[in-house]
């Protein structure tokens, strides 16, 4: 009898938290596409990023080596939550009368609830030792802001956050943890910035979007000596510092005495979908594995599912490099669903290329069968989801019942990436009837692939 059928939660001693991030990059099957300026569309180098971020992060960004070496300071903070417990979902299981092993692993324990201090802790500690005062960036759905806010305080710095207009009236006890850990905060698109004057002259009752955010937090640190920009999400080393958790997790699978047919993370910017699936890709690449790795979007935010893989720029106003990955251009504005951190108009350069190659798939879920699946994870397993993880939970469900139906012993494992404590509003929303689906239209799309840059 595997271990898997006794036992139902699966942890590490602190000492085997990862002594190194994991770097994909070398097991490519070809190099990334390069970053271009968006004033002259060359390949840019490291001078051009020195004005957002410290030297040690541009070197990771573009880093070959296949693994980079955690600092101890890091590690030590890492130990307030990490390593985070695998679950076998056995209730879930049995809810669905699948013959499908589910397992999850667990990011809502961390001090801000979610993944994201995997990546804010380390960017904090390398922007101090750098001598940054100050950290300006966006948050969507307040997880990523929160998490910033978490580490700036730890390592004594200011923090400026940007939050997306809809979320920051949707979820205003994100704001209160993002103020309490001692952060500004601003419902972007704000006056504080050209770019959210110039948004705001345009649309005035605009829901603002990441894009727009992003122009404001670069814009901020632009024009500041003292303050560096800190992103969240999409850049290689936000994905490097996020792969401790498939690097626990491949750990606490063997202690399973199980190995997934199936990797599953919801994808955003990709930042908890690089951490949990990276390391499994990895071995796919490497070793020959035959795990399917699958990114649930929403219907309404539909990048990897409808997006072009084309270069484009990352933010709104045109602040940011050109990158190469799935997009619905960034003129894109996306409906306010409540799945704030899933709308951004692309995708980490490194998931969408990954995409392209086949290694991985992609799909797209209306926003109430998200919910269903959401509330029913609560009812069997007792943890109430934020709802960009509900993503993962829906393909999760979709999976076993495939697998009900097939008669297979599948074995699904996904990224359970935060908790829904902040997310109240939306709950009460559906349960009162008042949340629809939304297919963000074709036509819209197309609209805004028509505002591409020209690369040659």
């Amino acid at each position: 009898m595997a271990q898997s059928d006794k036992q139902t939660k699966f942890i590490l001693d602190e000492n085997e938290i990862p002594t190194h991030w994991y770097n994909i990059v070398p097991d490519l099957p070809a190099p990334p596409a390069p970053v271009l300026h968006p004033g002259t569309g060359q390949p840019i180098g490291p001078a051009d990023l020195a004005p957002l971020f410290p030297m040690a992060l541009i070197m990771q960004e573009v880093s070959s080596e296949k693994t980079i070496e955690i600092p101890d300071e890091v590690r030590d903070i890492y130990r307030l939550w990490r390593p985070s417990p695998i679950f076998r979902a056995r209730r879930l299981e049995k809810a669905l009368d699948t013959p499908a092993h589910i397992y999850y692993k667990y990011e809502g324990g961390s001090p801000a609830g979610s993944h994201k201090p995997n990546t804010a802790v380390a960017q904090a500690y390398y922007n101090k030792a750098d001598g940054t005062k100050r950290l300006t960036t966006e948050t969507g759905a307040g997880q990523w802001g929160s998490a910033l806010s978490f580490a700036c305080a730890l390592f004594g710095l200011e923090c400026t956050v940007y939050m997306v207009k809809a979320s920051y009236y949707q979820k205003p006890y994100r704001k209160s943890m993002i103020e309490a850990y001692g952060a500004t905060i601003y419902a972007s698109p704000s006056t504080q910035t050209q770019s959210g004057r110039k948004v705001l002259a345009e649309s005035p009752d605009t829901p603002g979007s990441l894009g727009i955010a992003i122009s404001e937090a670069v814009e901020d640190a632009a024009t500041h000596d003292d303050a560096h920009y800190s992103l969240g999400s999409v850049l290689n080393h936000v994905m490097l510092h996020q792969t401790v958790i498939g690097q626990e997790a491949l750990k606490q699978m063997e202690k399973a005495g199980e190995y997934p047919d199936v990797v599953i993370a919801c994808v955003g910017g990709g930042s908890n979908f690089a951490g949990l699936t990276f390391p499994f890709v990895g071995e796919k690449l490497r070793q020959g594995k035959k795990t399917r790795i699958v990114a649930a979007e929403p219907t309404a935010c539909p990048t990897l599912t409808k997006g072009v893989y084309a270069y484009d720029l990352g933010d709104t106003v045109g602040l940011t490099p050109l990158v190469k990955m799935y997009t619905l251009g960034h003129t894109f504005i996306p409906p306010a669903i409540h799945a704030g951190g899933l709308r951004y108009h692309g995708d980490s350069p490194l998931v969408c290329q990954l995409l392209d190659h086949g290694l991985i798939e992609a799909v797209a879920h209306p926003q109430l069968r998200v919910f269903e699946a959401a509330v029913q994870f609560a009812r069997t397993e007792g943890i109430l989801p934020a709802p960009e993880a509900a993503h993962a939970i829906r393909s999760a469900i979709d999976e076993a019942l495939a697998a009900k139906a097939a008669g297979e012993k599948k074995v699904i494992l996904f990224n359970l990436s935060g908790h829904g404590h902040f997310d109240m509003g939306a709950y009460d929303a559906y349960f009162a009837g008042k949340l629809e689906d939304f297919d963000y239209p074709d036509e819209a799309i197309a609209e805004a692939l028509t505002h591409l840059p020209k690369v040659g």
